[in-house]
C-alpha cells in the first residue's frame, strides 16, 4: 500500500488535494472517486498526476513501546491504552470510570477529546522522519459528542485526512463497547522543528 497525493489544477474545485490511502495506482488515471468531508465525489477525466509518497504510518509497530513517551502525562492518569497500530490507523481504548466522568456520572466530553488528541499526536508522532528534530504538536480539535456513556471502556481510531510536511489532519472516531458513536473528532497537528 503506498499513500498517494493527487494535486488537481483547477479552480472548479473547492478541494485541490486528495489524500488515498490503501492501494497503489499508476501515473494517470481517467476515472476516480475519493471521498472528502463525507461525501463521495467523482471526477473523471481529469488525467491527474499522482506523486507518490512514503509519508504513512507503519504497520507492526509494537504499540507498548508509545507508552514510555507518556510516562506521568494525562494518557497515564486516564488510563489511556494504545491497542493496535496499522498500515494508515491507531487505536486505542480510555476507561469510563471516576477519572473520565463529569459530575452527572457520565463520559466527559472533554476526557474524549484528550483520548481524541492523544491518537491523533502519537499518530503524527510516529510519521515523524526524525523524531530527535521534530515534534509534533495539536494545533486545533473540535469534537461532536453523540452518545453518552456511564462504564466500561471507549474505543478510538484515528486515521489520516491530509499528511503533508507542516501539518497532519486526523480523523477521530470514538464508540462505545457495542460499537455506537460517542464522539467524532477532527485534529490538526502542526510538525515542528526543534
Amino acid at each position: 500500500a503506498h499513500l498517494v497525493e493527487i494535486g488537481i489544477d483547477t479552480t472548479a474545485l473547492h478541494h485541490t488535494t486528495a489524500v488515498i490511502v490503501g492501494f497503489s495506482v499508476p501515473n494517470y488515471i481517467n476515472t476516480f472517486v475519493f471521498q472528502v468531508d463525507c461525501f463521495i465525489t467523482v471526477f473523471t477525466n481529469f488525467g491527474a498526476k499522482i506523486r507518490k509518497t512514503n509519508r504513512i504510518m507503519k504497520a507492526g509497530i509494537d504499540v507498548k513501546n508509545l507508552y514510555s513517551a507518556h510516562t506521568d502525562s494525562i494518557v497515564e492518569l486516564l488510563g489511556i491504552e494504545f491497542t493496535e497500530a496499522g498500515d494508515g490507523y491507531l487505536e486505542g481504548r480510555m476507561p469510563v470510570d471516576s477519572r473520565t466522568h463529569q459530575p452527572f456520572g457520565i463520559l466527559h466530553g472533554g476526557a474524549s477529546v484528550v483520548l481524541a488528541e492523544s491518537l491523533g499526536s502519537t499518530a503524527s508522532f510516529m510519521m515523524l522522519d526524525d523524531p530527535t528534530k521534530q515534534k509534533a504538536v495539536g494545533l486545533e480539535i473540535n469534537a461532536n459528542h453523540l452518545r453518552a456513556v456511564r462504564e466500561g471502556w471507549v474505543y478510538g481510531r484515528c486515521t489520516p485526512i491530509h499528511i503533508g510536511r507542516s501539518t497532519h489532519v486526523w480523523d477521530i472516531r470514538i464508540r462505545d463497547e457495542q460499537g455506537r458513536a460517542v464522539c467524532v473528532s477532527r485534529l490538526t497537528v502542526a510538525i515542528i522543528n526543534v
